[in-house]
């Protein structure tokens, strides 16, 4: 009855800390669980093969103590069980019609046909519960204790439709009344929290990890300015400011929301409406502060300016106030009740939106809870849980790692799971906005499942993060070295790398296809080594890379591609990497340069070179040609150049790829219309292109910035004078030869012209 009926509330949501590296993330969350905080504390990152790469801790939202999550999908299973136990009266009735055999403590084998009720030491002012599937007696006086063991027949008492009962739970129904009287009923709920490394080489990694149904701690350094450079732990100066890193973390966070209905998507909380999903800012290093004054101003500072970058997300983040004091030479006890009082107010915060969640409120079949507890890592035997042993069982031969959509499908008919590949779909869904999934959806016939997060996020992190060979053969550290200098990786240097891991192959290459279907890598079709499988991973190239000598080619004017701030006010970086994977696919091309946020796309059969470039919130296209002594040469190769660029439009098709990617990877965003833009000569800021700010028959746009005119160079690399763009996309007007004076200045002839 309740495996066909029964339900139980949504105990559990997903908290993940995030923001850059080095700002506290881990001791904030050790100081809000009430852990101790560590001197020199690791970061968040891959040093071992056995290393944590997701640190974990489940908490009561009520009491804030902390609780093994198995325990909590345990009493998830009970709950419904128990709300469907029958009335004591209406038990005794069915068995005095039921043909029994008792046998007074006594154990007789489980088969499909008996069910079995153990029911020790209860007292005669104790209730007696027991479900449809089993019959109890008793015998007690007021003052009485005894041992029942009662046996009958399922069918007998069975209330449910097709008077059949799944074989494989016997023992699960035994085990829960072997229990149950020790067990108060739950109705608490839990966080699940994630401390998430915030190194940039990790943002293309986290894209599977995050959920729309999670609340997120975004954690900044009060210490810092928005636009300083963000710190490593040992004092360096990194590429990427802070500002830039809160872009690429709430633009990741937002974007995973698949709801694109503001509405849908929102809740009230004490009068004030906010969107899904929800991030709280939090600040760390308070005792960096002279005063609780200067605290408070530069929180305010810190919100301003992150509100005035990206105003889009004001809906979704709450801003705390809240500065920890993450000094673990601070021990003083007024340190420690000011510790304790943020973790509190952070508490009530959580606790307030957790609480007005719908989904939240949304019930949980009982079967969903069966399957989390089968695909759950598996259970320490020492710490006494009570589980089926068809479900160890079932754990034990059944669950891998990483598991195909038919195989998890055969494993759900066979538990008696199944309700159809909706449900089942649903369910898949429901873990990994838990965090003890990850689904990742090709297609029906290609959906892959890993149960073990964080052994996928070790191997992600392992694959990408750019290693030294400390030693062994020359052959693999040369493998190593010529991975950071080209973002290039053959099959020799992954099985070299996963080594640890003891990996089959079959499991070897599930993983890469899995890293293959979110972009973090592209295989590289090559005739020329058959044996060698080499793969594609921008991300591997190190900052201090030569950046790109145009000095030796003739180089197009940059035409940019994005979105309105008010749509999408910043493009990712993982986007951007993902976006070099899938031009990579599209051209299979072999030979491409990498440089740090930078890509050049060799395109043999035109003579020339697309560059994809990473330019703040946009992506800026080039392209280029070598220079070349001989001029007849060089002019055929310019006409060659010229006539490819007009007729393929690569630029239309690097957009077209990004937008698909975005709607994809960022369903929240899914439908905002993509631009070109084009840099202004008047004031250096990057304007739109739309029909209202061209003027016809001409070069010349109007910036929507200081709305002065000015020629375009990009238009004019980009875009034919006589005719439209073969493919259309640009949708200009037909522009003639005739040269047009503005401000004393004429359009300037073009090296593509």
């Amino acid at each position: 009855q309740a495996l066909q009926q029964g339900s139980c509330k949504n105990k559990i949501i997903r908290a993940m800390y995030a923001g850059p590296e080095n700002v506290g993330k881990s001791s904030i969350m050790r100081i809000f669980t009430r852990q101790q905080l560590a001197n020199f504390q690791d970061p968040t990152q891959v040093v071992r093969q056995s290393d944590k790469m997701v640190h974990v801790q489940v908490y009561k939202i009520k009491d804030r103590t902390t609780h093994q999550l198995h325990q909590i999908l345990e009493n998830s299973i009970y709950e419904p069980i128990q709300n469907n136990v029958e009335n004591p009266i209406n038990i005794q009735q069915k068995l005095s019609t039921s043909n029994l055999t008792c046998e007074s403590e006594q154990r007789l084998p489980i088969n499909d046909q008996y069910q079995k009720a153990d029911i020790q030491t209860i007292t005669a002012n104790q209730p007696i519960h027991a479900s449809s599937t089993v019959a109890a007696s008793t015998h007690t006086s007021a003052s009485s204790t005894v041992t029942v063991s009662t046996y009958t027949s399922a069918s007998s008492i069975l209330s449910t439709d097709d008077n059949t009962f799944p074989p494989k739970y016997p023992d699960f129904f035994e085990c829960y009344y072997k229990s149950w009287l020790n067990k108060t009923k739950d109705d608490s709920q839990y966080a699940k929290l994630w401390d998430f490394g915030g190194q940039s080489l990790y943002h293309v990694t986290h894209q599977p990890f995050l959920s729309g149904n999670s609340i997120y701690f975004l954690v900044f350094n009060i210490n810092q300015n928005i636009h300083d450079k963000v710190l490593t732990r040992g004092g360096q100066s990194l590429n990427t400011t802070y500002l830039q890193s809160m872009k690429e973390w709430l633009t990741s966070i937002i974007g995973c929301n698949a709801s694109q209905d503001d509405s849908a998507a929102s809740i009230v909380v004490n009068g004030v409406e906010y969107s899904l999903p929800i991030v709280i800012l939090v600040a760390s290093h308070g005792d960096k502060m002279e005063s609780k004054q200067q605290g408070i101003d530069q929180f305010e500072k810190f919100e301003h300016e992150l509100i005035d970058k990206m105003p889009r997300f004001k809906s979704n983040i709450y801003s705390s106030g809240i500065i920890f004091n993450c000094n673990p030479d601070a021990t003083s006890d007024a340190i420690k009740a000011e510790q304790e009082q943020c973790s509190l107010r952070l508490h009530k915060i959580m606790k307030s939106f957790v609480q007005s969640l719908p989904f939240m409120c949304n019930p949980i079949p009982i079967r969903w809870s069966i399957m989390a507890t089968i695909l759950h890592t598996p259970i320490d035997n020492n710490n006494n849980t009570v589980i089926s042993s068809y479900i160890k069982q079932a754990r034990a031969n059944r669950v891998k790692k990483i598991m195909t959509i038919q195989e998890i499908t055969l494993l759900a008919q066979d538990l008696d799971l199944y309700e159809g590949q909706d449900k089942l779909m649903a369910m898949l869904s429901y873990l990994h906005d838990l965090g003890e999934i990850i689904f990742c959806r090709q297609s029906d016939k290609y959906d892959t499942i890993v149960t073990d997060v964080d052994w996928l996020l070790r191997i992600f992190r392992t694959i990408i993060q750019l290693h030294t060979c400390p030693s062994g053969s020359l052959k693999i550290k040369s493998l190593y070295h010529q991975a950071g200098l080209t973002g290039k990786i053959s099959t020799e240097y992954i099985d070299d790398i996963l080594a640890p891991y003891d990996l089959e192959n079959e499991t070897k290459k599930s993983i890469i296809n899995l890293m293959e279907s979110y972009d973090i890598l592209c295989m590289i079709e090559s005739d020329n080594d058959q044996d060698q499988c080499h793969y594609f991973v921008p991300y591997l190239l190190k900052p201090d890379v030569e950046p790109f000598d145009e000095t030796k080619y003739n180089v197009s004017d940059a035409l940019y591609i994005g979105y309105e701030h008010k749509d999408i006010p910043y493009i990712p970086d993982g986007m951007y990497y993902c976006l070099l994977s899938s031009c990579l696919k599209r051209w299979n091309n072999t030979n491409v340069e990498l440089y740090y946020r930078c890509a050049k796309f060799f395109l043999a059969s035109s003579y020339h070179d697309i560059i994809i470039k990473k330019d703040g919130s946009h992506i800026a296209l080039q392209y280029c040609y070598p220079k070349l002594a001989d001029p007849k040469l060089s002019d055929e190769i310019k006409s060659t150049v010229r006539t490819s660029i007009l007729k393929d439009c690569p630029h239309d098709i690097i957009k077209d790829k990004l937008s698909l990617l975005m709607d994809d990877r960022m369903p929240r965003f899914k439908g905002s219309k993509i631009r070109y833009y084009v840099r202004c000569s008047e004031c250096s800021q990057l304007t739109g292109i739309e029909n209202n700010n061209k003027l016809q028959n001409t070069y010349l746009v109007r910036c929507q910035n200081c709305n002065k005119y000015f020629v375009s160079q990009s238009l004019s690399d980009w875009i034919d004078s006589n005719q439209e763009c073969v493919k259309g996309k640009l949708n200009y007007p037909f522009i003639n030869h005739s040269i047009c004076k503005v401000t004393n200045k004429k359009i300037f002839d073009s090296p593509f012209l």
